[in-house]
């Protein structure tokens, strides 16, 4: 049968032969990825390998892939959100699983490892700023899994029903989708940091209760988030791209993680006194868990 052949106004290829947004070649990305939201945040990372190969820069997105350790790993800026998210996820699974001579899918699928390295608030006393923790499930109150196909474990259906519920008369217009984090990079991760469930949100402000001069629609989201309980489960905290990642990542069959530097706690309403300090210190955490 002859492979379906993508057109050049749905996988949209720079000059050089490079991915539209990205601008990347596919030699040029690691089959281990960390994404970061701030583009100054790839040389945080990429200064600790012993090696790097590539540095590209396009717009606010910049890629550093090299190697630590013997491991070869590409760190990727995404800025902030699951709009950004649904153009990188798909951009680099088409460096790695799309054949750009062709245009078509390539027949052996690569399963990237994808973690996000990233800061969070969060929504509970019991997750103090300066913390870090890991997201084992992932709530997402965007709409971005509106547009695909997808589907939920019995698991992840059920949890999301109690939420659905517990959001029902104070959140009733939105529409939330739920995934869950690599079992294997959870079960790596989650030696070295606790594990919560995140909300990922449409943006900084409204979206999570912030109120400056317009009036929020949803001023108890914060109280209404660190109520909720479902087994054992509870939410730990409130952030813009985790659910996104973990969603698109599952449907890909990409394996992916969010790794979480809590710089405010919304309950108490404080915030770090040294962010850099923590993010830096969750950094250099990760590199080691994921090189040794």
């Amino acid at each position: 049968m002859e492979k379906l052949r993508i057109a050049e106004s749905e996988l949209i290829l720079n000059e050089d032969g490079s991915i539209y947004h990205l601008h990347l070649l596919p030699h040029q990305l690691a089959e281990t990825i960390i994404t970061v939201g701030d583009p100054d945040r790839v040389a945080d990372v990429s200064k600790h390998f012993d090696l790097i190969e590539h540095k590209v820069h396009h717009r606010e997105l910049v890629t550093h892939t090299g190697y630590l350790n013997n491991v070869r790993l590409s760190v990727v800026s995404t800025g902030m959100g699951t709009d950004n998210i649904d153009i990188i996820l798909n951009e680099i699974d088409a460096l790695t699983n799309i054949d750009f001579a062709s245009r078509t899918i390539k027949d052996d699928i690569t399963s990237l490892k994808i973690i996000r390295v990233g800061t969070s608030g969060s929504v509970s006393e019991e997750v103090p700023i300066d913390s870090i923790l890991i997201s084992e499930i992932a709530i997402g109150l965007d709409n971005l899994m509106n547009f695909y196909s997808y589907e939920n474990n019995i698991q992840e259906t059920v949890y999301l029903e109690a939420f659905k519920n517990h959001i029902r008369s104070s959140l009733k217009d939105i529409h939330p989708y739920i995934a869950q984090g690599a079992e294997d990079l959870v079960a790596k991760f989650e030696n070295h940091f606790p594990k919560g469930t995140t909300v990922t949100a449409s943006g900084f402000y409204g979206p999570q209760g912030r109120t400056l001069r317009i009036k929020n629609e949803f001023p108890d989201i914060i109280d209404t988030l660190n109520k909720f309980r479902h087994k054992h489960f509870k939410i730990t905290n409130l952030e813009m791209e985790t659910a996104g990642i973990y969603a698109i990542g599952k449907v890909m069959g990409h394996q992916c993680l969010s790794v979480n530097a809590i710089l405010a706690n919304r309950v108490n309403q404080q915030f770090s006194s040294n962010p850099k300090r923590i993010v830096d210190n969750m950094i250099e955490q990760v590199l080691e868990i994921i090189t040794t």
